[in-house]
């Protein structure tokens, strides 16, 4: 018989996973995006010979190593939640998805690892050509932990290509239907443009600030123009990634989609896109609601009279926190219209040739430099809190997965987690901006330290930008 957890215990041990992630993912998301972004800067500087790109690159490596180590600590103390809270889904799942996390160590942390010293160390030290092939392995080893962990999640989300035996745990029956699950494809993509819209937002928001100050600094013009350049690409195609996502969604997750939608009742003949409105699960009902009629049935069927299902054919046992999800959703659609405007406003003062004059969209573009990570965090609060009641979807609830824990021993640990996160994270955080407030010119004067072994003698120099004769 197994013991049995109180509810308490459970909202604990969720509210410290929820914590921890919520900390972890807004630094890959940010690493991501930018060692995409150094990749192309040392490849334009290579390319072109502009010394401007070479300083930016220079500019961002640093925060780049803050914000990578950050997310490195922050990820470690997921894993152990693994085997701690949650040690029955570790025991039931582990057997799909603890190879995958594994190989998300074996590929692409240990591709990082190797390549990342020569990139944060290596100029002046190795040939350019392997300096860059180095910036090139750092960015594709980012991705492909993203994929990697995006599979894992997926697969939490659309379960496929396995059994259930004896002991209830899930055996992996076909290792190309569990990473590519029908949710995957769908997901990354999403991901990797919320990382990359999040990285242009902040670069675009680093170089609105140094414009306020300096309209004619070089490296503020050009990461200014290169993130307005990325959103106004990026944005787009985000919104549509996002339609074909939620048509999946709607697909293999309809009750998360109806609580993202706040359809309480079911629609046979067209379903409204409700814009506003006060959900109230308990007597099933959306109050106060505003919303165009039949829009959602356009957006998710195509099709302005096609029916959609409500929540009223899902059991209430078996249904998400509706305001949760509901209100997360609106957050995150919000900002990513709010980022295309930003996108399409610049293309227009790019047009009138006043994209570094315009001090009000600079303003604008600084506001909205935190925005990526909101969206994010909103993102992946729509995605996981509405797969409640289930860890894995359809067959393995969240009160069926927790380890065997008391509450008071889950509130001790997550009020010490809160309070070394904030103060740890925090100084990371302020680290960060404090480079940021900093001109990439500015930045490079900053005292580098190299550490040699006792009794070498040092050389003349052994900070690698004055070792580079480009600056």
């Amino acid at each position: 018989m197994e013991p049995v957890v109180s509810e308490l215990a459970v909202n604990l041990a969720r509210a410290q996973f929820a914590f921890t992630v919520s900390f972890h993912i807004i630094f890959p998301a940010f690493s991501i995006g930018l060692a995409s972004y150094l990749m192309v800067l040392e490849g334009l500087w290579l390319k072109t010979g502009n010394d401007t790109y070479l300083r930016l690159f220079k500019y961002w490596r640093k925060i780049f190593a803050v914000a990578f180590g950050m997310g490195v600590v922050s990820g470690i103390v997921m894993a152990y939640q693994f085997g701690t809270n949650w040690s029955v889904f570790s025991d039931k799942a582990g057997p799909v998805i603890g190879p995958l996390m594994a190989y998300e160590v074996l590929t692409a942390f240990f591709l990082e690892a190797g390549f990342l010293g020569i990139m944060l160390f290596g100029m002046g030290r190795v040939s350019k050509r392997l300096h860059f092939i180095a910036t090139i392995m750092v960015a594709f080893g980012t991705l492909l932990s993203a994929t990697w962990i995006l599979s894992v999640n997926s697969w939490m989300q659309t379960p496929a290509g396995f059994s259930i035996n004896e002991a209830g745990q899930f055996i992996p029956e076909s290792w190309m239907e569990i990473i590519f699950n029908p949710s995957f494809p769908y997901r990354l993509v999403h991901m990797v443009l919320a990382a990359y819209l999040t990285t242009a937002f902040v670069v675009g928001a680093v170089g609105a600030w140094h414009l306020l100050k300096d309209r004619t600094n070089k490296e503020a013009r050009k990461m200014f123009s290169m993130a307005m350049w990325m959103a106004a690409i990026i944005a787009p195609i985000q919104i549509i990634a996002g339609d074909f996502h939620g048509i999946n969604t709607l697909e293999h997750q309809p009750a998360k989609v109806m609580a993202m939608e706040g359809h309480f009742e079911s629609h046979p003949e067209g379903a409204p896109l409700y814009l506003f409105g006060i959900p109230d699960q308990e007597n099933q009902e959306l109050k106060y609601a505003i919303g165009i009629p039949k829009a959602s049935s356009l957006i998710l069927k195509h099709d302005l009279n096609a029916p959609l299902a409500g929540l009223d054919t899902i059991p209430r046992e078996d249904q998400p926190p509706v305001a949760i999800v509901f209100w997360s959703f609106r957050v995150m659609v919000g900002i990513g219209m709010l980022m295309l405007l930003v996108g399409v406003t610049s293309l227009f003062l790019r047009w009138r040739k006043r994209l570094y004059e315009a001090s009000l969209f600079h303003k604008f573009a600084l506001v909205m430099g935190p925005s990526g990570f909101v969206a994010v965090l909103a993102g992946w609060i729509t995605t996981e809190v509405g797969r409640q009641p289930f860890t894995v979807y359809g067959l393995l609830r969240t009160t069926e997965s927790i380890a065997p824990v008391e509450a008071p021993a889950v509130a001790a640990s997550l009020l010490a987690f809160v309070v070394v996160y904030f103060a740890l994270f925090g100084a990371g955080t302020y680290y960060i901006l404090k480079m940021m407030n900093k001109t990439p010119g500015e930045l490079a004067k900053l005292p580098g330290t190299v550490t040699r072994t006792a009794g070498t003698t040092p050389a003349a120099s052994l900070d690698p930008d004055a070792m580079n004769p480009a600056e």
